[in-house]
C-alpha cells in the first residue's frame, strides 16, 4: 500500500505565504521600475530631438525638465542629469537610488543608471 501523495495543509499554507510575499514585493517595486523606464525614455527623447543637436547644457536641462513635468517624473530633477557630448551628439544620463518601503521596517533600495546612450 502506497503513501499519500500531494501537498499537505502545512505545505499549502507555506506556498501561499511565499506567493503572497512575492506579490507584495512585486506590487511595491513595479512603480519604481516604471518610473525608471519613463526617465530613460525622457532622456533618449530629449537627446535625440532635432533641436538638441546644437543646444547648450542649460537648454538641454530645460528640455528635459519640460518632459519630466509632462511625464510626472519625481525621482530626479533636471539638475540631476549629467550631460556630455559623444560624437557631436548630446548624451544625457542620471544615476539615482530609490528607497521603497516593503513592510514594517523593511525597505528595498534600488540603484538605477539611466542614459540616452545607445550602448
Amino acid at each position: 500500500m502506497g503513501g499519500q501523495r500531494g501537498i499537505g495543509a502545512v505545505g499549502f499554507i507555506l506556498a501561499l505565504v511565499i506567493a503572497v510575499f512575492a506579490v507584495i514585493v512585486a506590487i511595491r517595486l513595479v512603480p519604481a521600475y516604471l518610473e525608471y523606464f519613463t526617465i530613460k525614455r525622457a532622456l533618449v527623447n530629449t537627446a535625440q530631438s532635432p533641436e538638441s543637436k546644437n543646444a547648450t547644457v542649460p537648454n538641454l536641462r530645460k528640455a528635459f525638465e519640460r518632459r519630466a513635468e509632462v511625464d510626472n517624473i519625481k525621482a530626479i530633477s533636471a539638475s540631476d542629469v549629467d550631460i556630455t557630448q559623444e560624437g557631436g551628439n548630446p548624451v544625457l544620463s542620471a544615476n539615482y537610488s530609490v528607497k521603497v518601503p516593503l513592510f514594517a521596517n523593511v525597505s528595498a533600495c534600488i540603484d538605477f543608471s539611466a542614459s540616452s546612450s545607445l550602448r
